[in-house]
C-alpha cells in the first residue's frame, strides 16, 4: 500500500470500512473502527498495510489485518504469522482476523496456510481476479466505486473504467469537495498497487466541473468553459436588460446572464468529458453526433455516460 506516512487516517479508516463490509462482508460496526499502529521493529522495520481495532455488530471486539498484495509470494504465509505474532504481543486479549487481497495479473498459487507438525495456521485469502467489477460498479455508490479499482477489468480498456469511476465520484459527490477529496485519497492508496498512474492522472485531466484547483494532478478546463458561458449569458442578458430599460435591465441582466452563463459553462464541460471518453472507446466521431451531444439536455448527457462501459458500439450507446 502506498506510504501511510503521508495517507490521512481517516483515509485508512474509511479504507479499512469498505473492505471489510463490501469484500470481506463482515459484520461490523463501522463507527467502532480505530486505527492502530502497524510498525514493528525487529532487525528491519515492517509495516503491516492495515491493522484496526473493530467491533461486530454485536458489540464484541476484534482486530482485522489486511495485506494487499500483487505478486505470488512463496513466503506469505510465513510473513502473515510473522504479523499476527507481532500484532498480538502489542495488543493482546483480542482474537485477530488476518486477510490477504492479491490483486497481482498472474493467476493466483500462494498458500493461505501453514501445515506442520503440531502448527496450523490460516488466513482468509481474497483473489481480487475473481471478484466481479461490474458488481462493485453497478453498486454505484463512493465507497463500491473505489473498491473496483483493485477487480480485474477483465476486457475492458483500464482508461475507460478509471474515467467512468472518476465521473461517477463527481456526479454522485457533487459539490461535496471535502468528501470528493477523500475517495480520491482513497484511489490513489488503492491504485498504487495496480500501476494505474498514468491512467487516474488522466481521468483527473478530464474533470471539468469541480474546483479542480484544490485537487492533486488536475487541471484547470472547466474555467475556459465558465468563463465563457459567463459571458455569452451577460452579453444576452445586458441585451434584453437594455431594451427594458438602461438601469433595471442591467441589474436584472446581469443577474441571468451569470446564472445562465455558468449552466451553459457546466452543461459545455459535461459535453466535453463524454465526447474525450467517447473518442477514446470509439476514435473521431461524426459531426452529427457531435452537434447531438453539444445541445442535449444535461439528463442525456448523464444516461450516454452511464452507457459508456457497455456499449459495444455508438448505435447501442445512442439508442432511444
Amino acid at each position: 500500500m502506498a506510504d501511510k506516512d503521508i495517507v490521512s487516517k481517516e483515509t485508512i479508516r474509511r479504507l479499512a470500512v469498505d473492505l471489510a463490509t463490501h469484500l470481506l462482508e463482515l459484520p461490523i460496526d463501522p463507527d467502532s473502527l480505530e486505527v492502530l499502529g502497524t510498525e514493528h521493529q525487529r532487525i528491519e522495520d515492517r509495516r503491516a498495510d492495515l491493522v484496526v481495532r473493530l467491533h461486530t455488530t454485536e458489540g464484541n471486539p476484534f482486530l482485522l489485518h489486511i495485506e494487499i498484495q500483487n505478486n505470488n509470494d512463496s513466503a506469505m504465509p510465513l510473513r502473515m504469522m510473522r504479523y499476527m505474532t507481532d500484532i498480538l504481543l502489542a495488543h493482546p486479549g483480542l482474537p485477530l482476523r488476518q486477510y490477504l487481497i492479491y490483486i497481482g495479473v498472474e493467476p493466483l498459487n500462494m498458500p493461505d496456510r501453514i501445515e506442520l507438525p503440531g502448527i496450523h495456521y490460516q488466513y482468509g485469502l481474497v483473489d481480487m481476479r475473481k471478484v466481479d467489477c461490474q458488481r462493485l460498479l453497478e453498486k454505484d455508490t463512493p465507497d463500491a466505486l473505489v473498491l473496483a479499482i483493485l477487480c480485474d477489468f477483465g476486457d475492458r480498456d483500464p482508461q475507460d473504467v478509471v474515467n467512468y469511476i472518476y465521473s461517477r465520484l463527481q456526479a454522485l459527490l457533487g459539490d461535496d469537495l471535502k468528501r470528493f477529496r477523500e475517495y480520491v485519497d482513497m484511489l490513489h492508496v488503492l491504485s498504487d498497487n495496480r500501476d494505474l498512474e498514468k491512467q487516474i492522472k488522466e481521468a483527473e485531466q478530464m474533470l471539468t466541473q469541480i474546483a479542480v484547483e484544490k485537487m492533486p494532478f488536475y487541471q484547470l478546463g472547466m474555467e475556459r468553459g465558465v468563463k465563457k458561458g459567463m459571458e455569452r449569458g451577460m452579453e444576452r442578458g445586458m441585451e434584453r436588460g437594455m431594451e427594458r430599460g438602461m438601469e433595471r435591465g442591467m441589474e436584472r441582466g446581469m443577474e441571468r446572464g451569470m446564472e445562465k452563463g455558468m449552466t451553459l459553462g457546466r452543461g459545455e464541460g459535461e459535453a466535453n468529458l463524454l465526447m474525450r471518453q467517447l473518442h477514446r472507446r470509439f476514435g473521431p466521431l461524426p459531426p452529427e453526433l457531435i452537434a447531438r451531444i453539444r445541445n442535449a439536455r444535461p439528463e442525456m448527457l448523464a444516461l450516454w455516460g452511464d452507457r459508456i462501459l457497455d456499449a459495444r458500439t455508438l448505435d447501442e450507446l445512442f439508442s432511444e
